[in-house]
């Protein structure tokens, strides 16, 4: 299964990278890699004229490139011709850039940077850490976000093993979920924070978070006391969690007097990073 769409930076220029768990590879969209070695306007027209110069590429254009489903600018996703290192490093060898030499520098950096993270994915979490620091989010909000990563994977992996495998099923169970203790789809969720394709739980407060993962850690532990098989059971799992972390929001509200869903994003309450102290996010014990 492909999953984690990513988009890492060279030279400032995105080049959209998929994870594949299964083969344990990344592939990377051709067309980003060839738009940064030639600069060209039409990167179709520039792969065409490099197919039909190299004979030997073009032949084994249907085995280098794996048709792979990527979130293009516009923030939907399409099927797009995907190559693993390998495929990438013959396909540097036809076009003639003073850059392929820094490209292929970068490309074996991230190969590597991935091989070191499944030896120890301790790594993993420091690099995140660092990167949300970077944005400007507190030690507070990054711990408890850290602890929701933690937890999610722990949820997906009780639902593997129920027999949940397909991605728009993964997305119904979360949203049933979510709406069980924020009366919201994942959804309607972001657009009540004004997000598009900007990820909801980065830009939840510490006591949503916190929800959250209760939630998901409640349809775990009710998963594998019940031993759930399918969607069916699934989905009564998910519900139920999801009603455990309401009942705990209702309690608090009531101490509150005021409701814990918010509208804030990120964006709103993360300060400048060269400002970047401690930062507090609203609802924070802080």
């Amino acid at each position: 299964m492909k999953e984690n769409f990513y988009i890492q930076l060279f030279e400032g220029k995105q080049v959209r990278i998929v994870w594949d768990a299964e083969k344990e590879k990344y592939y990377f969209a051709v067309a980003d890699i060839v738009e940064i070695l030639t600069e060209s306007k039409d990167v179709k027209q520039y792969v065409k004229r490099m197919r039909a110069r190299d004979p030997e590429l073009n032949s084994r254009w249907g085995t280098i490139c794996t048709p792979t489903r990527m979130v293009a600018a516009d923030g939907k996703p399409y099927m797009t011709n995907a190559s693993d290192l390998e495929g990438v490093f013959r396909i540097i060898q036809s076009i003639p850039s003073k850059k392929a030499e820094p490209v292929k520098k970068w490309l074996a950096e991230v190969g590597a940077q991935r091989v070191d993270q499944m030896i120890d994915p301790e790594l993993t979490f420091q690099m995140a850490v660092e990167d949300y620091r970077r944005q400007g989010y507190s030690d507070r909000w990054i711990n408890e976000r850290m602890r929701s990563i933690e937890m999610r994977k722990e949820l997906t992996d009780e639902w593997h093993r129920s027999g949940i495998h397909e991605p728009k099923d993964f997305a119904i169970l979360t949203n049933m979920l979510t709406k069980a203790w924020s009366g919201m789809t994942t959804g309607e969720y972001k657009r009540h924070k004004g997000l598009t394709k900007q990820n909801l739980r980065d830009n939840m407060t510490n006591v949503e978070l916190a929800l959250n993962t209760l939630a998901e850690v409640a349809t775990t532990e009710i998963a594998r006391e019940r031993q759930t098989k399918g969607m069916k059971e699934s989905r009564q799992a998910a519900k139920a969690g999801g009603q455990i972390a309401k009942n705990t929001r209702d309690d608090l509200e009531r101490q509150l007097g005021h409701t814990v869903i918010s509208s804030a994003r990120a964006s709103d309450y993360i300060k400048p990073i060269e400002q970047h102290d401690d930062v507090a996010l609203p609802f924070s014990e802080d």
